[in-house]
């Protein structure tokens, strides 16, 4: 039996965790019990309607074109923002802010959030409100130094997204890319970097976005591993059609292996697709060989893409 004491109980913890912005580990000190039971707590006081939780998208969405995707390639969610943009956003922040309203529904304290880099996961970045989820952790899918200076790295994203949150974040300190493999193999022996490429690999939730081989982060990435016109040669007749934190795919999401491939300090493909929930970002008609080949490949979970892409993607 429910009395009016237990609900008294509740409406308290809510407060401290909502209203006050109270961790849910300060709140279990502060009443003398155990983390665990606030969480138990606050799971029984949103069962009970003593707390709401609303979610106020902003950005239009298609439900046909996510309709579409989620049926043809068998995704979990597909999120597509429309063309109707009254509120003069560009695609690449309705895009962020759609994949903040998902991630903010969906994140709950004590996950780990695994993320490349990319204008896009900037989007999302510039669109999170502040939380308070201070057991949660931000950690890197590959290595945190951009190939150009006018790229956001995956550091800065971690820490600014985690900064927000009130959340923890876990550096990856190395490049993303390299121009032997020797340096990059001895740079993998080192504790910390194994450390945090465990910490990535243990994510539950990766956000990511999709690069098209020919243009920013991917192309900058080639460019960084200075490779040979014979590497080169190798690496294009292998067909890559983007690639997800640095890790080229075909056309059937097929990992792109070879020379290019051994200077990449990252999670595999094979890695981040085990991540429980893969989130991709990407915006525009000419990332569709890349979603294509991530989505036929089952890289991905859930995408949030633009009504161009979704489009494209779609095309016989």
């Amino acid at each position: 039996m429910v009395t009016s004491r237990d609900n008294l109980a509740l409406v308290r913890v809510a407060r401290l965790y909502y209203r006050d912005s109270l961790s849910q580990a300060e709140i279990a000190a502060r009443l003398g019990t155990s983390r665990s039971n606030v969480s138990r707590m606050l799971s029984a006081a949103e069962a009970r309607g003593i707390v709401e939780i609303r979610i106020h998208e902003q950005v239009p969405r298609d439900s046909s074109l996510e309709e579409a995707l989620e049926e043809r390639y068998g995704l979990r969610k597909a999120i597509v923002a429309t063309r109707d943009n009254s509120f003069g956003l560009r695609p690449v922040d309705q895009v962020g802010d759609l994949a903040w309203t998902w991630l903010r529904a969906h994140l709950t304290d004590g996950t780990t959030v695994a993320m490349s880099w990319g204008e896009a996961l900037q989007a999302l970045v510039m669109a999170a409100t502040s939380q308070v989820m201070s057991s949660t952790e931000f950690v890197q899918l590959l290595g945190g130094v951009s190939a150009r200076a006018s790229l956001v790295t995956g550091q800065e994203l971690v820490r600014e997204l985690a900064t927000r949150l009130g959340a923890g974040y876990r550096y990856l300190h190395a490049p993303a890319a390299f121009r032997s493999t020797r340096t990059r193999r001895a740079l993998m022996e080192e504790p910390s970097i194994m450390e945090a490429l465990e910490s990535a690999r243990a994510a539950q939730v990766a956000l990511v976005g999709l690069g098209n081989v020919v243009s920013g982060s991917s192309a900058a990435i080639l460019q960084a591993v200075s490779a040979t016109a014979q590497e080169r040669a190798e690496f294009d007749a292998a067909g890559p059609v983007g690639d997800i934190a640095g890790r080229y795919f075909d056309a059937e999401g097929r990992a792109v292996r070879g020379r290019i491939d051994d200077r990449i300090l990252a999670l595999t493909l094979e890695e981040i697709a085990a991540i429980p929930t893969v989130v991709a970002l990407a915006v525009g008609q000419e990332k569709a060989a890349a979603l294509r080949g991530a989505l036929v490949g089952h890289l991905v979970d859930v995408v949030v893409c633009d009504t161009a892409l979704a489009e494209a993607a779609l095309q016989p």
